[in-house]
């Protein structure tokens, strides 16, 4: 394979995780409040402790804003160390999308595993 080949086919494959990773980040960061609010920076810790989420706070405010406006997690203002922090809660509505979101993500696991291991055949 030719240099240019092979940076075109790295590309790819690059731009096809990044994509995984932004589809996967919203049951993420639900996922990183089933057991205790979180204000953002701590959701991004917790998410770059567990998996190799790369996530600013330029993407997770965004987010956490429109999860908050669908009524998905609920925040409020704490007074803690140095100055306030938003903490973020997710809310009945939040577990319920949680919940079938895991399914979802279940489900599509079990069909691409299916897929490769059809693939994988002789």
């Amino acid at each position: 394979m030719k240099a240019a080949e092979r940076a075109a086919v790295e590309a790819a494959s690059e731009n096809w995780q990044e994509q995984l990773r932004r589809g996967g980040l919203e049951i993420a960061i639900l996922l990183s409040l089933t057991r205790d609010a979180r204000y953002g920076l701590e959701i991004i810790r917790h998410l770059e402790e567990f998996t190799d989420l790369v996530v600013t706070e330029g993407t997770i405010y965004p987010i956490m804003a429109r999860l908050s406006r669908d009524g998905f997690v609920s925040a409020e203002w704490r007074e803690t160390g140095a100055h306030p922090r938003k903490y973020y809660r997710l809310t009945a509505r939040g577990r319920t999308r949680l919940n079938e979101m895991r399914t979802a993500w279940k489900t599509f696991v079990t069909q691409i595993d299916q897929l490769t291991a059809a693939a994988e055949e002789k």
